[in-house]
């Protein structure tokens, strides 16, 4: 039997793999109200992606794409939190206005290069302005894994892999080296 790798497993799961130009390059924002219909069809699109890879893989650190994953390159990204009781995070034109200085190192996979896993360091809290759909602006701050999946997915919305953030001279685990899957990221409390 031939072993399907994790990243062949996303790109046949219709997520756009590392080395496209559409993953390299910083999305475009939405005008709204004006485009709300072509926002609203982006939002659909990546909430049946997510339906559909997470049909086929578990993610109990919770999971995000960004519209540059399934080759749309606007500036849209939803997030599913580790915990099914808290709703999805819509991010439209999504901005990063604040940071704590407090970080934490954790590793992060992508859909994108599944085959590996890289130790990043993050703000444990961070704020973000979205646009409504309506075209007013949100601000949401958010802590410890949900910042983590969200600064993931900004980064993603900005043209950067996870990998620009590595520390210098660390580069990321194949995924059979990682033990950490099925548990959710541990922070103390």
């Amino acid at each position: 039997m031939i072993e399907v790798r994790p990243s062949e497993q996303m790109r046949d799961l219709g997520v756009v793999q590392y080395g496209a130009p559409v993953l390299a390059e910083p999305a475009r924002p939405f005008d709204l109200p004006t485009e709300r219909e072509a926002a609203e069809q982006v939002i659909e699109k990546l909430f049946t992606a997510m339906e559909r890879i997470g049909q086929v893989h578990p993610f109990a650190k919770g999971m995000g794409i960004a519209a540059p994953q399934i080759g749309i390159a606007r500036a849209a990204a939803v997030v599913r939190p580790a915990d099914p009781a808290v709703p999805p995070v819509v991010l439209l034109n999504p901005r990063i206005t604040e940071r704590s200085d407090e970080e934490d190192e954790q590793f992060e996979g992508c859909l994108s290069f599944f085959d590996v896993r890289g130790l990043v360091p993050r703000p444990l809290r961070i704020t973000v302005e979205t646009t409504t759909l309506e075209g007013h602006v949100a601000t949401t701050t958010y802590d410890r894994g949900l910042a983590r999946l969200v600064h993931h997915e900004i980064d993603h919305l900005d043209g950067l892999l996870y990998t620009a953030r590595m520390r210098p001279g660390t580069e990321p685990i194949p995924v059979e080296q990682y033990r950490q899957t099925g548990r959710a990221w541990t922070y103390e409390q």
